[in-house]
């Protein structure tokens, strides 16, 4: 077998490449044989599988819930902290748990014998002490200002 001389500007020991066993070098058709190509893990420990995607679900339902508790405790908070004379309406009766200069009002059924006054008018959002001035049946009258809101009662002695 003759093997034919270089083409001009090639290095003429170059290795040709090899045909599959079975082939004559140079059958048309046939590609030439790729080199191996390694892995990129070359220092021989085993790859670990990727890890699976982890969903934010449980990361976004801890926040949904934490948002839901804050908003209950935020309005119990604000039920459980309106006084009784922010609730009371005219007509009801209340009784003073508190001194006659820190009064705490509570109302209480006017039948009872802890009824001490009775709610002739009530002004909201106001801390007008004058208002009760023109309510004929108040004999005494009661400002709460701060909490959720102010709030004046004008209020007539039952005893």
């Amino acid at each position: 077998m003759t093997v034919p001389p270089p083409p001009q500007g090639q290095n003429p020991f170059a290795q040709q490449p090899t045909a599959p066993m079975g082939q004559q070098p140079g059958q048309p058709g046939v590609p030439p044989q790729q080199p191996y190509a390694p892995f990129p893990n070359q220092g021989g420990a085993p790859v670990p599988p990727p890890a699976p995607a982890r969903r934010g679900g449980k990361k976004a339902l801890r926040i949904v819930v934490l948002i839901l508790v804050a908003i209950g405790l935020y309005g119990a908070k604000w039920y459980f902290g309106q006084s009784d004379a922010e609730t009371t309406s005219v007509g009801a009766c209340m009784h003073n748990d508190g001194t006659q200069s820190d009064p705490k009002l509570k109302t209480v059924d006017c039948s009872s014998s802890d009824s001490e006054f009775k709610v002739v008018e009530k002004f909201d959002n106001s801390s007008d002490d004058t208002k009760c001035e023109s309510v004929s049946a108040a004999t005494i009258y009661y400002i709460q200002t701060g909490g959720s809101h102010d709030v004046v009662l004008c209020l007539k002695e039952t005893k």
